[in-house]
């Protein structure tokens, strides 16, 4: 079974390199064979192409039937589209509570910068968009799965749960993207690590996945190492090991699922996959169960490494991936 369960439509800031990037997509789906790349011509064409790629949206036919090409080029079976928790209006409150927003603290100007510029959506907008979407999908033979990835914060486990519980979600990943209000993988905060012992860090950073994992509210937990993400990591193996195999008997004795998520290979400095290749290996010895991931942001993106990633997996001895309709969990021998 070819899948890819954790795929994003959007995410600002609204900079001259979003604007960069989305142009690349379109360029790369279809532009006219007649039209010589870096003409005038082809400026003109690939101007309309962003125009109307903004005026539509993200939750736009025109934006998602891109993802579908490409879905279908790779032949994926099975494609799961989320959105961040935090890109929607609806959520502030939540965010406001547990993020560092003081402009007087030295990451706060940036980090409210950030909220207020990604923060642009309605949920009930993105529900829709895919719900409307999955019949398409269907007779072209994917199905097409509603997800939302939503931000850990402990003690906020009652307002999470209402959060989530004002849609029918397919599927809940839960993530850890916060260590005490820090957003430790934006780039304009990244110079935080300097200031802590990186045993600490990391032993804070786990504790809040331990207790992502354990709150229940997931069905598979999303980038279960991903403070490493600007590539400063703890060399020690001792205590590495200790931290994997806590994690890995949290998801098992809660039966949740993790991922292998191929976003910080391709799209961060680290350049590598999470989970890392020790913490992979005591997930599968345990026993936890996978989904594959691209954490793609954009429809070119969708898909990548997923199969080097079964591959891998298959190596290791696992069996079965997972994936999820309703909330209800799926096996599929690899």
């Amino acid at each position: 079974m070819e899948m890819d369960f954790h795929v994003h439509l959007e995410e600002g800031p609204y900079t001259v390199k979003w604007l960069e990037r989305t142009a690349k997509t379109l360029s790369s789906f279809g532009a006219p064979p007649d039209l010589e790349k870096g003409s005038k011509e082809f400026m003109v064409w690939q101007t309309k192409q962003l125009q109307k790629r903004v005026d539509h949206g993200c939750f736009s036919s025109f934006w998602l039937d891109l993802y579908l090409e490409k879905a279908k080029q790779l032949g994926l079976k099975k494609v799961g589209i989320v959105d961040h928790l935090y890109r929607f209006k609806e959520t502030r409150s939540y965010f406001e509570k547990n993020m560092i927003l003081d402009h007087m603290h030295p990451i706060g100007r940036a980090q409210s910068d950030w909220l207020n510029h990604v923060m642009t959506e309605n949920m009930a907008d993105f529900v829709e968009a895919i719900e409307k979407e999955k019949e398409k999908w269907q007779l072209q033979g994917i199905e097409l799965k509603l997800g939302i990835e939503a931000d850990y914060f402990e003690g906020s486990e009652t307002e999470l749960t209402d959060l989530l519980g004002e849609h029918a979600w397919d599927f809940v990943i839960g993530s850890v993207h916060f260590v005490d209000g820090w957003g430790f993988d934006n780039p304009q905060t990244a110079d935080t690590f300097l200031k802590f012992d990186l045993k600490d860090l990391y032993n804070r950073f786990y504790t809040i996945v331990e207790g992502a994992i354990r709150s229940e509210l997931f069905d598979f937990v999303a980038h279960l190492d991903n403070l490493k993400v600007f590539n400063y990591q703890v060399q020690d193996p001792t205590f590495n090991q200790t931290w994997h195999e806590k994690i890995a008997n949290a998801l098992v004795e809660t039966n949740t699922a993790t991922e292998v998520n191929a976003g910080l290979y391709y799209r961060y400095p680290v350049k590598e996959m999470c989970p890392g290749p020790s913490f992979l290996t005591t997930l599968v010895e345990r026993g936890v169960e996978f989904t594959l991931s691209s954490d793609s942001h954009y429809p070119d993106d969708l898909g990548n490494y997923t199969a080097d990633n079964k591959e891998m997996l298959k190596k290791l001895g696992v069996k079965s991936l997972v994936s999820f309709d309703q909330r209800a969990k799926e096996s599929h021998p690899i």
